[in-house]
């Protein structure tokens, strides 16, 4: 029997530990399913929002891969937190309306219809601005510019992730939950109402890098690349994403 060397050794035995922004969360468990079965190296995802992946990495969490907004990706690399000029554009998802499956899908095609739809609701679930959340930050600035915060902040059911959002939808704690449409399916039992419309929506690109603690880049390479080749286009697409070309 031919030695197998130590490259091989290496990668047989190495497990990749991800870093993830919660928003890409459906697609990447499922491609990691397929990374596994056919490289045979384990994937294990550690989901937070944005703000608390970089709390945990500020707080000496060590890891081969970071998945988040485009942006703190390249902070990360400046900062020397990822390596430079490893960081891969995924594509970008947008903020968007969910309600419980069987209930009217409400009207949010302008902004005052978005405005009427949301004082309407008697509770509205979206991610708490205080952790982070990059989709609950923007809604509440865009409540504030609409002139509504003060009183959708009484309706407000505060989540601490895009799954706990629509888990509080499924279950009647919340009429309508705002998070990014690539979170709706997480949790069945949801309908979408769509994203937000373009004139006054958020659209937020996300990235992959490889983080200058790893220890498996060899094979966190290969994940990256394995993700964001052409034959995933539909697993993003399917996910809520528009895939980086």
């Amino acid at each position: 029997m031919s030695a197998i060397s130590h490259v091989e050794t290496a990668r047989m035995t190495a497990q990749l530990e991800v870093l993830s922004a919660g928003a890409v969360e459906s697609i990447v468990t499922g491609l990691a399913r397929t990374f596994t079965r056919d490289t045979g190296i384990p994937v294990t995802f550690t989901f937070n929002t944005m703000a608390g992946v970089r709390k945990r990495l500020e707080s000496g969490e060590t890891g081969d891969i970071v998945i988040g907004t485009s942006p703190a990706i390249q902070q990360m690399e400046q900062a020397g937190v990822a390596i430079a000029a490893s960081r891969v554009e995924l594509g970008r998802t947008h903020t968007g309306i969910c309600v419980r499956e069987g209930s009217p899908i409400p009207d949010i095609s302008t902004l005052e219809a978005f405005k009427k739809t949301l004082l309407a609701a008697r509770a509205v679930a979206y991610t708490n601005p205080a952790v982070g959340g990059t989709s609950g930050v923007y809604l509440t600035g865009l409540m504030q510019r609409l002139g509504i915060l003060e009183e959708m902040q009484r309706k407000a059911v505060l989540c601490i992730n895009g799954e706990d959002i629509v888990r509080k939808v499924v279950a009647g704690e919340a009429d309508l939950g705002s998070t990014f449409v690539s979170e709706f399916g997480l949790v069945g039992g949801i309908a979408s109402a769509g994203p937000l419309p373009a004139a006054f929506g958020n659209a937020t690109s996300y990235a992959a890098a490889l983080l200058a603690s790893g220890t498996n880049r060899e094979a966190a390479r290969d994940f990256i690349g394995m993700i964001t080749a052409a034959p995933q286009r539909p697993a993003w697409i399917a996910g809520g994403f528009e895939p980086a070309s």
